[in-house]
């Protein structure tokens, strides 16, 4: 396997390294920028990752395929615009690269809350807090039904933001979905579905706050609330779940990972197992619930206000509008640090931990999360190296000449190319913000209904793409927040992604003829989403008859190995 795995990956690296020759010949600096060939160096970073398992090379050779594009294979620059380049647009300059996106201070604030997140994980595992949580968790969870059904109800409470959601969840979860054998790869799964899939749908969430603010000429908070019945992929993705734990129904490399974990007792299935050796000795044996529900409740509310606080709440701005208006890197990191602080000042009042045993907590915190904080370095540096190139207004042209002759399938055409421009970049709020001001300029006039429905199928569709995606930062986090390897993640909920984004298209076709026909929205959404979710259920009895094949197969093949 290992020799076959080996020679796939050397068949990839042939076939990028023959990409690049082609585009070496074929290709001037001119003929790159806002072409197809814009999209090449995220597409060459998905495919490495997907296939040779190795992230960080992937990713780095992808940013390295771009800086070659963009200085037209001039290998004396090509190194200085994988770190730092400058591009002038219309008078102003807009400066990309490593250096760039790690002097940007919003990524800075999210690095920050990653490290003092990790900390906050660090401190409740110390003293004992995870392990108290879990214990008594355990005689009230006692099965894995009720374990996956707790991590999804938990992630639907935590709207506020993606990222907050991301690692909170995954940090009170874990210890329970352990006791009760679900995979990681399940519970990253789950950290991530209960994500920007619920983010998108709530209307008082950095997301809408996003998505309003690329709205011209309209109320966009209002806009984003008619939406929400026609999320088809958020709203699908909260059925799959739900099904998926009452029915049993994992299947592709899902259903091999939950298998390992309920009959192997083995929860990572694959060798690399992130974070199995911390040393639960060094914890607390005095912990209690308290202690970990103390900081993690002091996140919440801390978060909370750090957001309506920049966004100009105590400003006399209104807590909808101060929401609207909120930077979520900023509010985050003042929210974590507060958070951070009270829980210290309770630990040395509780007197579970010394001061000096919890400053040994930050560097470990810090430790914990270096995988993620350089895998989301990567993953926005090639980001920036896909704007550099024009990805963008490429993308814009198709569309508004998609919008020329489709007009009755924008919705499903919208939907597909937003997964598409989401998955290959791994951001949801860069595709909201080329693809929205194109849909209201296409119907706002015209057909306000189908405005709606195209909304909503370019939020769903970057969330869609940016579920699936190895490079998006909330996949990277989802894998942090599970202790899963990240590779592991993606390829296990790839196919369940991928499946209700084909029911959610199947939908929206559904929707938009309904909607034409009858010039009724309400109409058009009573009937378009019972089907969706029919289709789902379908969709999931058929896979759960081929799980069973499997089990029988998988136990057959064990018994025949005892013997």
């Amino acid at each position: 396997m290992r020799k076959q795995n080996k020679a796939v990956s050397a068949i990839a690296m042939i076939a990028v390294l023959l990409i690049m020759i082609y585009a070496a010949v074929k290709t001037t600096p001119e003929s790159v920028h806002q072409s197809a060939w814009a999209l090449l160096p995220p597409v060459i970073a998905i495919v490495l990752a997907l296939v040779t398992k190795e992230v960080y090379s992937s990713l780095f050779i992808g940013i390295l395929s771009g800086a070659l594009l963009y200085s037209g294979f001039n290998f004396e620059t090509t190194l200085l615009h994988i770190f730092q380049h400058t591009v002038e647009s219309g008078g102003e300059e807009t400066t990309y690269g490593i250096i760039s996106v790690l002097s940007d201070s919003y990524n800075v604030g999210i690095l920050v809350f990653l490290v003092i997140l990790g900390i906050m994980v660090q401190l409740m595992n110390r003293t004992g807090g995870s392990a108290a949580f879990g214990t008594w968790a355990s005689e009230r969870i006692k099965t894995r039904e009720g374990a996956q059904l707790s991590t999804i109800a938990l992630g639907v409470l935590i709207f506020i933001d993606d990222y907050f959601n991301c690692l909170t969840v995954g940090s009170v979860m874990r210890p329970v979905t352990d006791k009760h054998n679900v995979s990681r790869a399940k519970l990253a799964y789950l950290i991530d579905a209960t994500a920007a899939p619920i983010c998108i749908i709530a209307p008082i969430s950095s997301w809408a706050a996003a998505v309003s603010g690329f709205v011209e000429g309209q109320n966009g908070l209002s806009l984003f609330v008619r939406a929400i019945p026609f999320n088809y992929y958020a709203l699908l993705t909260i059925v799959m779940m739900i099904m998926i734990v009452f029915m049993k129904a994992d299947f592709g490399p899902m259903y091999l990972h939950e298998y390992n974990a309920v009959e192997k007792n083995d929860l990572f299935t694959t060798g690399d197992r992130p974070f199995s050796t911390e040393e639960d000795g060094k914890a607390s044996e005095n912990g209690k619930v308290a202690d970990m529900l103390v900081p993690i409740i002091s996140l919440v509310a801390c978060c909370v206000v750090g957001m309506i606080y920049t966004g100009g709440f105590f400003s006399g701005e209104s807590f909808v509008d101060s929401f609207a208006n909120s930077d979520a890197s900023v509010g985050l990191v003042l929210g974590s640090s507060v958070a951070l602080l009270i829980t210290v000042i309770y630990y040395l009042l509780r007197r579970v931990l010394p001061f000096g045993t919890m400053m040994e907590c930050v560097p470990e915190g810090f430790k914990q999360m270096v995988s993620p904080i350089l895998i989301l370095t990567f993953a926005w540096s090639l980001k920036s190296m896909t704007d550099s190139l024009g990805a963008k207004e490429f993308v814009a042209g198709v569309v508004e000449g998609s919008a020329q002759g489709f007009l009755m399938f924008l919705p499903v055409i919208i939907f597909l190319i937003a997964v598409g421009l989401s998955f290959a970049t791994g951001t949801s709020w860069g595709t909201f913000g080329i693809l929205i001001p194109i849909v209201v300029s296409c119907f706002e006039a015209t057909d306000p209904n189908m405005m709606i429905i195209s909304i909503s199928a370019c939020m769903a569709g970057s969330v869609c793409g940016d579920h699936c995606s190895p490079i998006s930062d909330t996949t990277i986090m989802s894998s942090a927040g599970a202790q899963c390897n990240h590779l592991n993640h993606v390829g296990t909920q790839l196919p369940y992604a991928m499946s209700c984004a084909v029911i959610s298209a199947i939908t929206y076709l559904i929707a938009s003829g309904i909607a034409r026909a009858t010039n009724n929205l309400t109409i058009a959404a009573c009937v378009s989403l019972p089907v969706g979710i029919l289709i789902m259920f379908l969709f999931l009895c058929a896979m759960r008859g081929g799980s069973n094949g499997r089990r029988l197969r998988a136990e057959r093949n064990a018994e025949a190995a005892e013997k």
